[in-house]
């Protein structure tokens, strides 16, 4: 019986594991993608300070458009980026659930295991008691012969 409580509590904290190492990658991956949009928002403030600095130095209407189009796709690009964020953040929940479901059923087969193993113990200490007390009730009962 205590093989197969084991056996599940063994493939519980694997399952646990696996979903640690989920939950890792699903934060890594939402860390990641906010690095992504810093990186995309530095880049456009860059660019804009360039802007700025060649139209001061004079830019043609046709240089004007070419750069306007490119900022235009930057900020396309962030807005899209945006909307990706729900998804990493979604997953990071999705995944924190999963491990704290497959944490509470770990920690249910270690609690049955420890009650087994209490319950043993008990069981183990009375019959030590029984037999120290037969032992003395012999021990007394052959002195007074």
């Amino acid at each position: 019986m205590d093989s197969a409580f084991d056996f599940l509590l063994e493939q519980a904290t694997e399952r646990e594991n696996n979903a640690v190492l989920a939950l890792n990658k699903a934060q890594s991956e939402l860390e990641s993608y906010y690095q992504q949009v810093a990186q995309i928002e530095r880049y456009r403030l860059d660019y804009c300070a360039q802007l700025v600095e060649r139209g001061q130095a004079g830019l043609t209407a046709s240089q004007y458009g070419h750069l306007n189009r490119f900022l235009t796709q930057l900020d396309e690009t962030l807005t899209k980026q945006k909307q990706a964020e729900g998804h990493f953040k979604q997953q990071v929940q999705h995944c924190e659930e999963h491990w704290l479901e497959m944490r509470k059923q770990r920690k249910s087969y270690q609690w049955m295991l420890d009650k087994k193993q209490q319950q043993r113990q008990q069981l183990e200490a009375k019959r030590e008691q029984k037999m120290m007390d037969e032992f003395a009730t012999l021990l007394a009962s052959r002195r007074s012969n």
